[in-house]
């Protein structure tokens, strides 16, 4: 069976991904470029709002690693977590007792010192909330568990034990309570209010006067911050960030001058136009961010694993990546990276064969799945990537006689649609990024059937024995024991086809030359802008 992209698809998706739109800076809100080596513009997608115990994805931790600080936090590539508002822990010997010693002489922005209450009341806003992060916290910890012995400790008594406790710290920004608790309304815990505004204490600050939801955030140095600025002897003083929803007009923003840097999907038909013009560069570096093609479990025919799997033998992996990608990513074959303990070395996973795909789509419709009903399959307008990949399998899946149509939609509209089975599509398409270092991350949050309602779980998968390895791997003290249970876990879920998992990122973001100090994380996709500089 081949695997080269027919030559009628190939020449499609590269000439739709390489047409150019003639807009200027005025078409997405900046007038000029950087006004000075103290000014940058950002053009990457923005979060939905801005309270970081609400909104939990990639464009939120862009937000979240400038304005707010963690207990810990991970830097560098491969991630390394740091002690950042903490200076250490000790844990008990049952795995149950943590505890927190916190820097003195932390500040806010608004000048008043962070304490250990404060710490206390962001978990427990987490825990009230239940939404964003907290996912990786409700099942083990009580919010009256959370406690402050004195100004600078802070203690968490699990119920029981969750290895990746430490791992998942940087997942809660640290609020300043009094002035949250000062604009809550009805019990909403100051969320319609942060939702526009910040609390923070991070080495920028956030301009709410300026604030256009999903279009417009600008951020100034916060002088006083604890880290300092020794590091860095030219740090930035004003970070525009901003949206550009087409791929070619952001693009051409970087090429004129006009914004310093893109996304970091950048892709891999334009790394060459990028690395070839005059004072721009292609920033690679390789990620653990999962492509995945999510599938509705729950709605026929995808509660038919046959059926899933007829997509899964029918998507072309390696077209895809030689072709599309242009060998800028790794095949990743399940859930979670490859390059990461957990995830099988033997685990083959599915490949391009249409005979396969067939043979599984005819099992399917002898078992009853209605596998003649067109389906839906959702991407995300701002990303090439996903339309690309959507209309690969498209294209397969009509030489099987299955009638697949494209939805252009946002990240936005789509994670807001994944409460329920009935308003989750059929299909859509999205990475599974680097929110803290552990298969948890990944498979536990993914396909443990107590996340559905999350856009992680949207798969709507369940399975009982899935479930309880999962469990089990988390709760695990024995390291051991818990790779073994989650290679177990990856293997079930992938031969029930739960998901289509393409390839591991090889991230790729267009910057300008100006730009110096760049350190990449794949948490937080290297946006973190206290290290970074520009030249005249």
């Amino acid at each position: 069976m081949t695997k080269i992209l027919s030559q009628s698809l190939r020449n499609r998706l590269l000439a739709g991904a390489a047409s150019v739109a003639l807009a200027t800076a005025a078409v997405f809100g900046v007038t000029t470029g950087a006004a000075s080596a103290t000014e940058m513009v950002w053009a990457d997608t923005l979060p939905s709002g801005l309270d970081p115990h609400v909104v939990f994805d990639v464009p939120m931790q862009m937000y979240m690693l400038n304005v707010y600080d963690n207990l810990y936090r991970y830097q560098g590539n491969p991630p390394v977590l740091e002690p950042w508002l903490a200076t250490g822990h000790e844990v008990s010997d049952d795995g149950l007792t943590w505890k927190f010693k916190l820097r003195e002489g932390v500040k806010f922005h608004d000048g008043s010192d962070l304490t250990a209450e404060d710490v206390v009341y962001s978990f427990q806003r987490v825990l009230g909330l239940k939404r964003g992060p907290a996912s990786a916290f409700l099942t083990y910890l009580k919010p009256e568990n959370v406690t402050a012995p004195d100004p600078l400790t802070v203690q968490f008594k699990l119920d029981t034990p969750y290895a990746p406790f430490l791992s998942a710290m940087p997942l809660v920004s640290i609020l300043n309570a009094d002035v949250v608790k000062s604009h809550e309304v009805n019990g909403d815990w100051g969320s319609a209010w942060l939702s526009s505004n910040e609390a923070g204490s991070g080495a920028y600050t956030f301009d709410a006067a300026t604030y256009v939801p999903q279009d417009t955030v600008d951020m100034a140095r916060f002088a006083d911050h604890f880290r300092g600025w020794a590091d860095n002897a030219a740090p930035i003083d004003t970070v525009h960030a901003r949206f550009i929803k087409e791929n070619s007009t952001r693009i051409l923003a970087l090429l004129n001058g006009e914004v310093q840097a893109t996304d970091s999907y950048l892709p891999s038909d334009q790394v060459e136009r990028v690395e070839s013009a005059e004072g721009t560069h292609v920033a690679t570096d390789e990620s653990m961010r999962v492509m995945v093609i999510r599938m509705n479990n729950a709605k026929p025919p995808f509660d038919n694993a046959n059926f899933r799997r007829c997509l899964s033998y029918a998507f072309n992996y390696d077209g895809f990546i030689d072709v599309i990608m242009q060998g800028h990513a790794k095949r990743n074959p399940g859930p979670i990276p490859a390059t990461l303990w957990g995830s099988p070395a033997d685990l083959k996973g599915y490949t391009y064969d249409l005979d396969k795909a067939k043979a599984a789509c005819d099992l399917a419709k002898s078992e009853g799945a209605p596998i003649d009903r067109k389906v839906e399959i959702h991407t995300q307008s701002e990303l090439d990537l996903t339309l690309q990949a959507a209309q690969v399998l498209q294209a397969e899946a009509m030489g099987l006689g299955l009638n697949i149509e494209i939805v252009p939609d946002t990240w936005a509209n789509l994670t807001g649609s994944m409460g329920s089975k009935d308003t989750t599509p059929d299909m859509w398409i999205h990475w599974v990024s680097t929110y803290f270092v552990d298969p948890e991350n990944w498979i536990g949050q993914m396909y443990d059937s107590q996340f559905h309602g999350t856009w992680k779980a949207s798969s709507w998968y369940t399975n009982a024995k899935v479930d309880e390895l999962l469990r089990k791997a988390r709760t695990s003290t024995d390291q051991a024991a818990r790779q073994a249970d989650y290679e177990d876990a990856s293997r079930i879920v992938v031969d029930e086809a739960a998901d289509i998992w393409i390839y591991n990122t090889i991230q790729m973001r267009g910057m300008s030359d100006k730009v110096k100090g760049y350190n990449f994380s794949p948490v937080g996709s290297g946006a973190e802008f206290r290290t970074l500089s520009l030249t005249d």
